[in-house]
């Protein structure tokens, strides 16, 4: 198979993704720039102090005894994917898939999740995933205000080792939470945010969950999405 073959398959593949989310085919035939081509994502080698602290940081966030949550947690739910990575996403807390498995966004979220950065242009591998919070609430209800509080730092100290580009906030209680405000995530959705003194920037979108049970929410996530692709390449000077 050639490279313009290759190219034109998953362009194929990616076209087949945006119609399961909901996106008019005929729309994308007209807007070049709503089926965009992959990110590039830089090859970096970590320092060995940085992979030190990221090793130090998962083994206290295993043992962490800071609030209640780990009376009734499975095992902590640390992040995952490249520790280097141009783009982060923040979710709100591990659910009962992720608690058994040790790992965000598993199951149906997680396979919707994967989906979206395909047609995005991104892999699952090229990006960082965590969350607010590292240990799953009984019966997956919101995080109460003490929790997040004992779980921020570790969540803070992420973001500063990756040093992202660009930050994407999945569901009201992540967006509410990183950004320090009580808008609801209607309101937060297609703006920029900047994220403290670095100002990266952050967009606020719907959780994965919330789109399987509003599936014409996804349109408009898919606008998010495309939204934070332009504040990425803004920062970065790409384009």
């Amino acid at each position: 198979m050639t490279a313009e073959m290759g190219n034109m398959l998953e362009e194929k593949y990616r076209r087949e993704i945006l119609h399961q989310m909901g996106i008019s085919l005929w729309q994308q035939r007209r807007r070049e720039q709503d089926i965009p081509a992959p990110i590039p994502v830089a090859e970096s080698s970590m320092p060995l102090q940085n992979q030190a602290d990221w090793t130090q940081l998962a083994q206290q966030v295993a043992v962490c005894t800071a609030c209640d949550l780990h009376r009734t947690r499975k095992q902590t739910v640390f992040g995952v994917g490249n520790q280097r990575a141009a783009w982060l996403f923040i979710g709100e807390a591990p659910g009962e898939e992720e608690d058994r498995q040790g790992e965000p966004f598993v199951g149906k979220a997680g396979q919707l999740l994967n989906a979206m950065l395909f047609a995005l242009g991104l892999k699952r591998e090229d990006i960082y995933i965590a969350n607010i919070l590292k240990c799953r609430p009984p019966q997956n209800r919101d995080p109460l205000p003490d929790e997040v509080i004992q779980c921020e730092s570790y969540l803070l100290r992420q973001i500063a080792l990756i040093q992202p580009k660009i930050m994407v906030t999945l569901g009201r209680i992540a967006a509410q939470n990183l950004l320090k405000t009580t808008e609801r995530i209607g309101l937060l959705r297609g703006r920029r945010f900047s994220f403290g003194e670095t100002h990266i920037p952050v967009v606020a979108t719907y959780h994965p969950a919330y789109l399987l049970r509003s599936p014409r929410e996804k349109r408009k996530t898919w606008q998010d999405l495309l939204f934070a692709k332009k504040l990425y390449l803004q920062y970065t000077g790409e384009q």
